[in-house]
């Protein structure tokens, strides 16, 4: 068939090129799919399942596996194949908070915003103290509170100030900043910015932060030796805000700490103040933890719509998200957001009855919070390593991932893979009207997709609206559903359908980006 006669054909068809890029695009199966995420939207009901019903989802946590077993029924419900738990190595302990409560009951009463350290132990029943403000510079100074913290409720002296940012809590980008985004470049390659050897200042803050962090844990050891009943901190946030983080080890051989409460920076600070002016404080507490030590593996959730076309069905398109929180909120844009996307992105295709030419693989990965263990595992037991790849790492097309709030997707981060530009322009053109439209050579690290792209894998991040995710959501106690944008969540869903859509359907795998070169070659 000529070309001309090809073209009418596809028109005919429903399926028209870019003019630029020359990509095929189904129109057709882009207004069902549009149609389908956009109109007809589940994702909300997905997110209020991940969050609201399964609770917290730590890693390792009961939170997590109710969560993981819900997705694994849902994804069944849908139609998907092959939907299971899938181990990815040893994790270690979980863990979960089951109470907690702190007040202030002297000079007056006065209930605090503080939350658990993560896998550290609870107070062992109700407690009542008075609270210490603990000074010390260095490791000798120590000494002068021998045998007088047995009981009391220890604080750290501070010189932190609350700050507030004048700019408001939630934004979108600007025009000018994803024009900023598309007119990146490539850097080359081998160049670290920031790296100790040819940054001075940046290696002095790091041995100034290697000392601060000894400090502390020679702070910990003695606070523990010396049996205080619970430990202040103060936590990073404002207006009530904390973020949460880890006060001691998943591991199953961790050393045991004393318990500790972030505390919100408003209440530290007031309690901090008292102490230095003389004013005697005291306080009580009720804080009852758990760890869970019966199964230590971590799992993620891999579920698939098989493949159709005889030459193409073994290769693969997956998309994912991490599915792991952190414990003070329900983690609902930090992942919940993402993983519901994903989710509905099968959801949608399973629904207007796509048949696949590949295979379309969804993963709900945990513990990504502690360092991406399980897409690395997943990675590395399917995959290989960038040294010595499996076979099935040449099967996989691409990896989409999702994990930046809950703000609509605006375009995609190409990671330095060139060759995908003029195809994912042409994938986004039928959702300008939806705001997405941006590609940008450059890479936002920090999640999963990081763990294909290292394994000579196309992983992609998608461009999301920032919207309160640094300023106030990201690992905090405000991470809930009531911070979901549902519109925002359909667009996104529905985009990263059509992707995945076109993707299975393309006559060729996406193009990769040059294997790196092993240590010592030229």
């Amino acid at each position: 068939m000529n070309k001309s006669l090809l073209f009418s054909a596809l028109l005919a068809a429903g399926i028209g090129f870019s003019a630029t890029a020359q990509e095929m695009v189904d129109k057709a199966a882009v207004q069902k799919i549009r149609e389908e995420g956009l109109n007809h939207s589940q994702v909300m009901q997905t997110a209020f399942y991940i969050t609201d019903v399964a609770g917290p989802r730590l890693s390792g946590s009961p939170g997590l596996k109710r969560a993981q077993e819900w997705a694994v029924n849902q994804l069944k419900s849908w139609g998907v194949s092959n939907a299971k738990l899938e181990p990815w190595g040893k994790f270690g302990k979980g863990w979960e908070v089951q109470k907690n409560y702190a007040a202030i009951t002297v000079p007056y009463y006065h209930a605090i915003i503080a939350i658990p350290k993560a896998w550290t132990p609870g107070t062992n029943g109700p407690i009542k103290g008075e609270v210490v403000l603990l000074k010390a510079d260095t490791i000798t100074d120590l000494d002068k509170y021998k045998g007088k913290l047995q009981g009391k409720i220890v604080i750290f002296d501070t010189k932190a100030e609350l700050t507030r940012n004048p700019q408001p809590d939630s934004k979108r980008y600007t025009d000018e900043e994803l024009a900023q985004m598309a007119a990146a470049t490539v850097q080359p390659g081998g160049q670290r910015r920031g790296a100790p050897g040819s940054n001075p200042a940046f290696a002095a803050q790091m041995a100034a932060r290697r000392k601060a962090i000894a400090m502390r844990t020679a702070m910990n050891n003695f606070i523990k030796t010396e049996n205080a009943a619970l430990v202040l901190s103060q936590g990073r946030g404002t207006d009530g805000t904390v973020f949460t983080t880890n006060g001691a080890s998943y591991a199953d051989t961790a050393k045991a700490v004393a318990p500790e409460l972030e505390t919100s920076g408003e209440d530290y600070l007031r309690i901090v103040r008292l102490l230095r002016a003389g004013q005697k404080v005291e306080m009580e507490a009720d804080i009852k933890t758990q760890f869970f030590t019966d199964d230590m593996n971590g799992y993620n959730v891999i579920a698939e719509i098989p493949g159709t076309d005889k030459k193409l069905k073994e290769q693969v398109v997956m998309i994912g998200g991490h599915y792991d929180s952190w414990h003070a909120a329900t983690g609902a844009t930090d992942n919940a957001a993402g993983s519901a996307v994903m989710m509905e992105a099968v959801r949608i295709l399973k629904s207007i009855g796509f048949k696949p030419k590949r295979t379309i693989r969804i993963a709900l990965w945990s513990s990504e919070e502690q360092g991406l263990f399980g897409s690395r595992g997943y990675a590395a037991s399917h995959f290989g390593t960038a040294s010595e790849l499996k076979p099935e790492q040449a099967k996989v097309s691409a990896y989409y991932n999702l994990d930046n709030g809950t703000g609509k997707i605006r375009g995609i981060y190409l990671q330095g893979n060139a060759a995908v530009d003029p195809i994912f322009k042409a994938w986004l053109e039928p959702f300008k009207d939806l705001g997405a439209a941006t590609t940008t050579i450059s890479n936002t690290g920090g999640t999963d997709h990081l763990s294909f792209d290292a394994v000579g894998i196309p992983g992609f991040q998608f461009i999301q609206e920032p919207m309160d995710y640094n300023t106030r959501t990201h690992h905090s106690n405000q991470d809930t559903y009531d911070r979901l944008s549902a519109d925002d969540l359909k667009q996104a869903a529905t985009i990263v359908a059509s992707l995945v859509y076109h993707t299975a359907q393309r006559a060729e795998m996406l193009p990769r980006k040059e294997a790196p070169k092993a240590a010592g070659t030229n």
